[in-house]
Formats: structure tokens, sequence, C-alpha cells
């Protein structure tokens, strides 16, 4: 029965590390360079609801900071404001590691 349990969990876990790890959306919608096609529009639509925060505007360059999305879009994250946040590009580096 131990062994049973055993194999059970460890079926369980390596099915959730690959869903997890898994890096290739096979439904997105990809540019010419095979990268999944982000919305210029939505960008902006989040950057109106939630200016930089270097420079407190809602438009132009964001120094030390990037636009996120939360839910990454190989993960089936949606490319709309409310899927995306700032993040300091050093935080970025931390996420893109285990990402």
């Amino acid at each position: 029965m131990h062994k049973f349990l055993f194999f059970l969990i460890a079926f369980l876990f390596s099915s959730s590390l690959f869903a997890v790890y898994s890096d290739y959306c096979v439904t997105c919608e990809r540019d010419t360079h095979g990268q999944i096609k982000r919305s210029l529009e939505a960008k902006k639509k989040f950057k109106k609801i939630h200016p930089c925060p270097s420079t407190e505007k809602p438009y132009g360059a964001c120094p030390g900071y990037i636009i996120d999305h939360i839910v990454p879009l190989k993960r089936g994250g949606k490319d709309e404001p409310s899927n995306m946040q700032w993040q300091t590009i050093e935080e970025s580096k931390e996420k893109d590691k285990w990402e």
C-alpha cells in the first residue's frame, strides 16, 4: 500500500511540474519572430490606469520598471490591463529565473 501511495504522489507531483514548466502556448497568436503577440493598446490602457511609478506619467518610458504579466501569456494569461503590473527590473530578473 505504501508503494502505491508513493508512486501516486510521485506521479501527481511530476505531472504538476510538467504543467508549470511547460513554456509553449499552442493557442497563442505569434508575431513574425515566433514570440507571443502582445497588444500595444492593452499596454496603453494599463499605463493610463496605472501611471509609471518613477515618473508618475501615463505615457513614455518608465525608468527602472517594466510592465509584467501577472499570469504569463505562455501560461494562458490574458494580454489585458487586469493581468498587468509594474515590476522593477530586479524583480523581473528574479521572476524570470523561476518562470
